[in-house]
């Protein structure tokens, strides 16, 4: 089945997720499923974590999917999604099914990607299946109260790294769950965000073409969590961008691309200041914390651009396999 080039041709497709769903307002991980579901050209089957996404979008007797859906626990996704890419392959070298392409999506939150799916997400990986892990990332447990998780950027506030007299929220930097997959040697990696959807669609695209493994993470938003207005959602993602708090980048074969260079970088105060979890950080005995946090993004953004400024060449010479800038 030939590519979706254009977003008339992304449109048409019948719907694979639909509305009538009980997800919060302002919830990003709809977004983060109808684009990337509506950017791959053949058919999907979807593997679903438990999570806020599970729960909210198969209330007995409905469904928002328009696709085979299978529902399996936070830590075994990848797992099962592994089960079904080699039954599809031994099917087909039996003859048992047309050799059709189908896409294995899988899709879970920082829960059940970060933390307690994260070893069926390595062994998947190391494996090599053939399947499109897509984590929404909403920063925290949000599904089970707004608990921490590997995820939660430093000096957040959550239920279970609460800030107040004497402490700043939560005492950890977040893991680098995008550098993990990297470090599988997989054919496809790459960091996306819901305010960007164009960017977010061709990457869901380019990821399913890749025969193997391939990770995308995904900055989805949380009203609730974050604390803001639910109409904020994609304008406060945007400043996570803007801020380079959240780099959009890919790496195909191990080497790095940039999608997007913010031209004028903002503080990182910008992003901060917009969501009630980060208030705390604003009073005088924390300003020191919001220091580091910048300090954080600076190292975290250099990193990133030496990979980038060395592998450019690479890419140069395979601008068929590299993303637009956007």
């Amino acid at each position: 089945m030939p590519d979706l080039k254009t977003l008339a041709e992304r449109a048409e497709l019948e719907p694979r997720f639909t509305g009538g769903h009980s997800l919060c307002r302002g919830c990003g991980a709809p977004t983060v499923v109808r684009t990337v579901l509506n950017s791959i050209a053949t058919p999907v089957v979807v593997v679903n974590a438990t999570g806020c996404l599970e729960v909210a979008t198969t209330r007995y007797p409905t469904t928002a999917w328009g696709v085979p859906w299978l529902h399996l626990a936070f830590e075994n996704a990848a797992a099962a999604a592994s089960g079904l890419e080699t039954a599809y392959r031994a099917l087909k070298k039996r003859g048992a099914i047309p050799d059709e392409p189908i896409t294995f999506v899988v899709f879970g939150g920082d829960g059940g990607t970060y933390d307690i799916g994260l070893q069926a997400l390595s062994g998947a990986l190391e494996r090599g299946h053939h399947f499109l892990y897509v984590c929404y990332d909403n920063e925290a447990y949000m599904n089970t109260g707004i608990q921490r998780s590997g995820a939660t950027p430093f000096a957040a506030s959550t239920t279970t790294s609460p800030s107040g007299r004497g402490d700043y929220g939560k005492h950890q930097e977040r893991k680098d769950i995008t550098a993990i997959a990297i470090a599988h040697h997989v054919p496809y990696v790459a960091q996306a965000a819901i305010s960007h959807w164009q960017d977010l669609s061709d990457k869901a695209a380019r990821a399913a073409r890749q025969n193997g493994p391939a990770f995308l993470n995904v900055l989805s938003g949380c009203a609730l969590g974050w604390g803001h207005a639910p109409a904020d959602t994609i304008e406060i993602v945007r400043l996570a961008v803007e801020t380079r708090y959240w780099p959009l980048y890919e790496v195909v074969d191990g080497h790095y691309w940039l999608n997007y260079q913010p031209q004028n970088p903002l503080p990182i105060e910008e992003w901060l200041s917009r969501q009630d979890r980060f208030k705390h950080l604003f009073q005088v005995e924390n300003h020191p914390h919001l220091g580091e946090l910048q300090a954080l993004v600076n190292s975290e953004w250099e990193q990133l651009e030496a990979r980038i400024q060395a592998d450019t060449p690479w890419f140069e010479a395979h601008p068929e396999l590299a993303g637009a800038r956007v």
